[in-house]
């Protein structure tokens, strides 16, 4: 029998996981999926299902990282082995420095950072002992690099997860395991239009109005295109790539100026 690899999914329950998921079944891959809710984790399932991979869904809360290394053991029993770990699982709030709790901030890094560290060493491990290397990809962001002063927590937790991907590109590199940070930036999920005004009306439409003007592609990217380069980075097509940050972002991060004042300056190069 063809051996099948095995990728294993935190976020799974909607947007880039769960297009990463769909993704990799479509290349043959057997799936572990982590999020919060089971009936999403299911449709997600279903999904995986129809492209002919099997799959476990674990309902589980990242903060608790026991839980989570759990359904990562139980994730590599099942099929005996692990090929890629995709750490996309992400919470945050939208409030400044001035006003953050304790809680808040604890909660945020717990998340964002601490439960992929240790979820990278647990499947690293394993991946060790198969020998025959890995692949390992930390959904960071954009904003690791550019700040806006509104999600302190979740900005710190992002530069960090940059900084861990060179640590553990360094470290695992000699067993042929492969650690990659991947940088999405204006991306057409949930996630991406939570943003309100302290009345509670979407700011989503400004938002959108705001990106288009700064992108230089005009438009948000899709969870879908995240994932086929997730695809891409965890084939042997990439196979020199680690230790490296990997950006999706349309041409946001380089651009400076927004396109409108472009346009009043230069109204020809710029129509």
């Amino acid at each position: 029998m063809t051996r099948r690899p095995v990728a294993f999914v935190t976020g799974a329950s909607r947007g880039i996981g769960a297009a990463a998921a769909i993704a990799f079944a479509e290349k043959g891959y057997d799936l572990g999926l982590l999020g919060l809710e089971q009936d999403l984790l299911d449709a997600t399932g279903a999904l995986v299902r129809e492209r002919g991979g099997d799959f476990l869904a674990f309902a589980v809360d990242l903060a608790d990282l026991a839980d989570a290394e759990s359904a990562l053991d139980k994730a590599i029993a099942r099929w005996g082995h692990i090929d890629v770990l995709v750490n996309n699982a992400a919470w945050r709030t939208h409030e400044t420095m001035r006003n953050m709790s304790v809680e808040t901030w604890e909660k945020t890094l717990r998340v964002c950072l601490t439960a992929p560290a240790f979820l990278a060493r647990r499947a690293a491990m394993a991946m060790e002992e198969q020998a025959q290397g890995g692949v390992i990809l930390n959904i960071s962001s954009m904003m690791s690099e550019r700040a806006a002063g509104t999600s302190p927590a979740y900005i710190a937790s992002k530069g960090g997860l940059d900084a861990l991907t060179y640590e553990l590109g360094t470290l695992y590199g000699p067993a042929g395991i492969r650690v990659i940070a991947v940088n999405p930036g204006w991306i057409d999920t949930e996630m991406s239009a939570d943003y309100v005004t302290p009345t509670g009306d979407s700011l989503a439409a400004k938002l959108d109005e705001a990106a288009r003007d700064a992108v230089p592609l005009r438009r948000p990217g899709t969870a879908q295109e995240v994932a086929r380069a997730l695809v891409w980075l965890a084939s042997a097509e990439a196979s020199y790539v680690t230790g490296t940050r990997f950006l999706i972002d349309g041409g946001w991060t380089h651009q400076h100026l927004g396109y409108g004042l472009k346009r009043m300056q230069f109204p020809e190069d710029f129509p």
